[in-house]
C-alpha cells in the first residue's frame, strides 16, 4: 500500500504522514528532507542555490545527511525552497523517491508532488492544507522552540513566498491531484487531524475493495 501526503509548508502533512506510517506499520519518507539535504550540502560547498548546476552538483549526498539537525533550520528551509524549483534537481531526486515508494509492502511519503509525480499510482492520496496565517503561527512556534527569534510577520511572508514558488514552478508544482482527498487542518488538533486522515484512508481502501 502506498499513501501519498501532499501539502504546503506547515500544513501538518509531515505529522500526519508519520502517524499514518505508524498506524499502518509502513516505512515513511519526508521527501522535503531530500531537498533540505541538497540545500545543506550546497551551502556547505559554498555553492549558490539559485544556480541549477550547483543544485545538481549538491544532489550527491550520503543518506546519513538526512539525520543532520541542521536540516530543520529556517535558513536551510528557504534554500531548499529555491533549489527545489530547479527541474534537473527534481529529476535527480525523483528515482530515489520512487524506489522508496515502490518497495515491497509499500510506504508513506509526504511532500509537494507525491500524488502527482512521484507516486501517481498511490492507493490513497491526501492533500493537507491550512490557512497561511495558521501555518505561519505554527512555524513561528516551531522556530521559537528551536531558539530562533523571528517575527511572525516575517514567517508569514516566507510562507507566502514559498507557496508561490511551489505552486508556480514549471516542474512538478504543488497542486491537488484529481483523486486526492482534501484534509484542512486549520481548526483541528493534531489528534483530530490524524484521526480524520486515517478515516479518509480507510474510506479510500474500502472503495478500492
Amino acid at each position: 500500500m502506498i499513501i501519498a501526503v501532499d501539502g504546503p509548508a506547515a500544513s501538518g502533512k509531515g505529522t500526519i504522514a508519520r502517524a499514518l506510517a505508524r498506524h499502518y506499520e509502513l516505512p515513511h519518507l519526508d521527501t522535503g528532507l531530500l531537498y533540505r539535504a541538497v540545500a545543506l550540502n550546497l551551502l556547505r560547498l559554498e555553492l549558490d542555490p539559485g544556480i541549477e548546476a550547483d543544485g545538481v552538483a549538491a544532489c550527491d549526498f550520503d543518506d546519513a545527511l538526512l539525520a543532520d539537525s541542521a536540516l530543520r533550520s529556517d535558513e536551510i528551509g528557504k534554500a531548499a525552497s529555491v533549489v527545489s524549483a530547479h527541474p534537473l534537481v527534481r529529476s535527480a531526486l525523483k528515482m530515489r523517491q520512487q524506489r522508496f515508494a515502490n518497495q515491497p509492502g509499500g510506504a508513506v511519503l509526504d511532500g509537494r508532488d507525491i500524488g502527482t509525480v512521484i507516486a501517481p499510482h498511490a492507493d490513497a492520496k491526501l492533500f493537507v492544507r491550512a490557512t497561511p496565517n495558521i501555518r505561519a503561527r505554527r512555524r513561528h512556534a516551531e522556530l521559537r522552540g528551536q531558539g530562533q527569534e523571528v517575527s511572525i510577520d516575517r514567517v508569514l511572508a516566507d510562507i507566502r513566498a514559498r507557496d508561490q514558488r511551489d505552486m508556480q514552478r514549471t516542474t512538478a508544482p504543488l497542486t491537488l491531484a484529481s483523486d486526492a482527498m482534501v484534509l484542512d487542518t486549520s481548526f483541528l488538533s493534531i489528534e483530530s487531524s490524524v484521526q480524520r486522515a486515517i478515516a479518509l484512508v480507510e474510506d479510500r481502501l474500502k472503495a478500492l475493495g
